[in-house]
């Protein structure tokens, strides 16, 4: 024996394998059998005309190098010429090198056989493996020997080893073992093998892992093991995850994503892909596959939650394809169709770009169109229209019909109110979401109100506020709010019916549950009916509803009601809601008597210091100027006592007596709980901080309750003396310095006309060349009144001369 089998060579030198295992032999080796070239024993023998014999492989080589070099042609061992290449086959050394070589090979494998165990050494299972790859790599029959050995199960077997080189050593050789042989293939296949290998994936980037993608690389070119692959539990998600990762080395993702792309013949690897963010395969499958497949793979789309950059790359893959199926399918295709559709229209940018590929024509026509499809189906269809109104395209300009009706044509918004009365819950709810799309755009409201007014929908459409359903609740409630700012009045003849759909709005706010969205759509709704509207106040009182508001303000104040998402829109509804009690003071003794009970002067004072909350703060300015109106009709004025008898003989006994504890403005009796005083409330210098508000709504507001101050019925002079000590008078120059809008200019030319009646204040501007200019500006070009207040001002600052005094008063 040439060398024996003692694990004396070592698995881990850098030797070329194939040399050391030629001479690793069980019989002596003969020095005939060796290629006196290559060194190793030769498989294809030839002999020269010489008499001397090579393997054929190399003697040719050197013929090749001698005619391309120029030399003589030479035999390479004696070096003489020759006169000819002619190679005879040896065929006699050939058969006996063959014989030699099985009978080695068969003891060899014998002995590889006896050491592939658990139990072996380490050194002599690697001597194995490796020797397994050496005889597969020299021929591939060989792969048949190690399969009718039962070699394959015991290199499995090595995959359970407690050293990492054995492991890695196994799965290399199951690769070479498996690399073009379905039968060995097969035989992985069986049992849980598969599984162990996929089990190698999840060990962190490591030899083995490589090890592990290579070999499914391999198996994953048989279409059988594809399946057996995709089945196994987290196998695609790993490799998906390896394609993306930053950690693994570049031929290690590139093994990876080939696999990924074998796997791709299983329509069940495909959708786990597709799950597991892998979603190509199955575009190509909508764009490329079979009808069948087509359908399946558009069906299974409309299952997966996207997140919204991949829904607009979704769209803009297979978006007019899926539209082609819808437009024209089957009622089987058209349901999946519509059912990807559906999941890729929720996001604004892709509902815009299936708009671009053809969508709404269809949509509309199958809504409308009796009979085509299913209501099931229907319902799917008001869905993703509903997703792509809300998208906020310009609907008024995009045809829908064959005669070129848009969406907010009267005919096919008439349509769409016949439906949302005549089908169920479930297509109502998603048709009112369309109208909600329609009538949140400034450029299709118009059109959707008259529709609305001219198919008297109104009174069906306020009905839905009292469905058992919540989203349609919600629906009909933010529809109503839209169209409210242009059909008030219609809308509060509706509501002020016995029907109870007002109670049913309150009764949604008395929910003690957080803040819901239905909540802040109830009050919303609420909020943009007609304030001055004192029928419907007056139900509002009757029905108990302000006390109801007033306690909901106090907990969210305090704290006690929470909602991030719909708190800042709940709290604007309620303070708007609430500050209608204010506009009716004059006429609803009822209204006074529920603003003194809550104190509800203090309440808004108190909301002017939402920061923030822009609507909150403008609409308490505007509930404080009308509760300061209302002042100098409420306070009490003092009751002075009869002259006594004797002043009428002695007038010196008549003097009347100094009362002390009056209001300075308004000359009487004055609280703000009961006569609501901003004095005595001590707002005014809150309102004077809004005058530096960046929003010009909130400013006009501050403005407007700071000159009930200056308004006639209070004493003017004390008036300007209590701005004066509130540090009033500068800002409100200054408002009318900065021309923000033509409502700011006319309340602030009014105040600065009442503060210029003082004498020193009108002595102090009257040097200020910005405020004199402002003046004059508005003399000339504001509206008719402004412009007589500005004239009254310029007089006080002698901007223009006073004539009353020259001609006498006409009558």
């Amino acid at each position: 024996m040439a060398e024996s089998w003692d694990g004396s060579y070592d698995p881990g030198s850098q030797s070329d394998d194939s040399h050391h295992f030629e001479r690793l032999r069980v019989e002596p080796i003969y020095d005939a059998f060796v290629c006196p070239l290559t060194k190793q024993v030769m498989r294809d023998p030839v002999a020269l005309e010489n008499g001397q014999t090579f393997e054929r492989e190399a003697i040719e080589k050197w013929f090749r190098e001698c005619k391309e070099s120029g030399r003589n042609l030479v035999c390479p061992l004696t070096e003489k010429e020759l006169k000819s290449t002619d190679l005879n086959p040896s065929i006699a050394l050939r058969n006996t090198i063959e014989e030699w070589t099985a009978r080695n090979e068969a003891v060899q494998i014998d002995m590889a056989c006896r050491s592939l165990n658990l139990g072996s050494p380490e050194s002599d299972v690697m001597h194995s493996l490796k020797y397994i790859q050496y005889m597969c790599h020299k021929s591939r029959s060989n792969k048949h020997v190690v399969r009718n050995a039962d070699l394959i199960p015991m290199i499995i077997e090595m995959l359970k080893s407690t050293s990492r080189r054995v492991r890695c050593k196994a799965l290399e050789t199951l690769q070479t073992v498996v690399e073009d042989d379905a039968d060995n293939k097969a035989i992985l296949a069986e049992g849980d093998t598969v599984r162990t290998i996929v089990k190698f994936l999840s060990h962190e980037p490591s030899i083995e892992r490589e090890e592990a993608v290579s070999l499914l690389l391999e198996l994953s070119k048989s279409e059988a093991l594809c399946e057996k692959i995709g089945s196994i539990n987290g196998a695609i998600l790993i490799l998906v995850g390896m394609t993306s990762s930053k950690s693994e080395n570049l031929s290690t993702i590139e093994k990876a994503d080939k696999t990924l792309e074998n796997l791709e013949k299983c329509e069940n690897n495909v959708r786990q892909m597709a799950e597991n963010g892998r979603l190509q395969p199955l575009l190509n499958q909508i764009l490329e596959g079979p009808l069948e497949t087509k359908l399946s793979m558009a069906s299974y789309l409309g299952e997966l939650v996207l997140n919204n950059d991949v829904e607009v790359h979704v769209a803009r893959t297979v978006g007019t394809s899926l539209i082609d199926i819808m437009r024209s399918g089957t009622v089987q295709s058209r349901e999946a169709a519509l059912k990807a559709l559906n999941q890729i229209s929720s996001y604004e940018a892709s509902a815009k770009v299936l708009i671009e590929a053809g969508i709404l024509p269809p949509l509309v026509k199958d809504l409308f169109t009796v009979g085509t499809l299913p209501m099931r189906l229907k319902e799917v269809s008001a869905t993703i229209l509903a997703n792509v109104v809300n998208s906020g395209n310009d609907f008024d300009l995009i045809p829908v019909g064959p005669d070129h009706q848009t969406l907010v044509s009267e005919d096919i918004v008439h349509n769409l109110l016949y439906l949302i009365s005549n089908t169920g819950p479930a297509i109502e709810c998603k048709l009112l979401q369309v109208l909600v799309g329609l009538t949140s755009s400034p450029s299709t409201v118009l059109n959707v109100v008259a529709a609305v007014k001219s198919s008297g929908a109104i009174i069906s459409l306020v009905q839905f506020i009292e469905a058992p359903q919540r989203d349609l609740r919600v629906a009909s409630m933010k529809l109503l709010h839209n169209v409210s700012p242009h059909m008030g009045e219609e809308l509060a003849d509706a509501l002020r019916g016995t029907a109870g759909q007002l109670g049913s709005l309150f009764k949604v706010v008395a929910e003690n549950v957080g803040i819901t969205e239905e909540q802040a759509a109830a009050v919303g709704l609420l909020a943009e009916l007609p304030e001055r509207d004192l029928g419907l106040t007056r139900q509002m009182l009757d029905e108990s509803a302000f006390p109801l508001i007033i306690s909901r303000v106090v907990k969210i104040r305090q704290g006690e009601i929470r909602g991030a998402r719909f708190m800042t829109p709940f709290l604007e509804g309620l303070v708007r809601v609430l500050a209608r009690v204010t506009f009716v003071l004059a006429e609803e003794p009822d209204a006074i008597k529920l603003s003194r009970e809550h104190n509800l002067a203090a309440l808004f004072i108190e909301l002017l210091q939402s920061n923030g909350l822009d609507n909150v703060q403008m609409v308490s300015a505007m509930a404080l100027e009308n509760l300061s109106q209302e002042s100098k009709n409420l306070t009490r004025l003092p009751e002075l006592p009869p002259p006594p008898f004797c002043a009428s003989i002695f007038p010196c006994l008549g003097k009347q007596p100094v009362l002390t504890g009056l209001c300075r403005l308004h000359r009487g009796t004055c609280s703000l709980k009961d006569s609501f005083c901003l004095l005595e409330g001590q707002a005014v210098e809150k309102l004077v901080a809004l005058l530096d508000h960046t929003n010009e709504k909130v400013v006009e507001a501050a403005l407007a309750a700071i000159s009930t101050l200056l308004d006639d019925g209070v004493d003017i002079e004390q008036g300007v003396a209590v701005l004066c000590m509130a540090e009033g008078v500068r800002p409100i120059f200054e408002v009318l310095l900065e021309k923000r809008t033509d409502n700011l200019r006319r309340r602030a030319v009014w105040a600065v006309e009442r503060l210029l009646r003082n004498e020193d204040i009108a002595c102090d501007i009257s040097g200020d060349p910005n405020v004199s200019t402002a003046l004059v500006d508005a003399f000339q070009h504001a509206d008719y009144r402004t412009r007589q207040v500005a004239e009254r001002a310029l007089k006080h600052v002698d901007k223009i001369p006073n004539f009353s005094g020259i001609f006498p008063i006409m009558g």
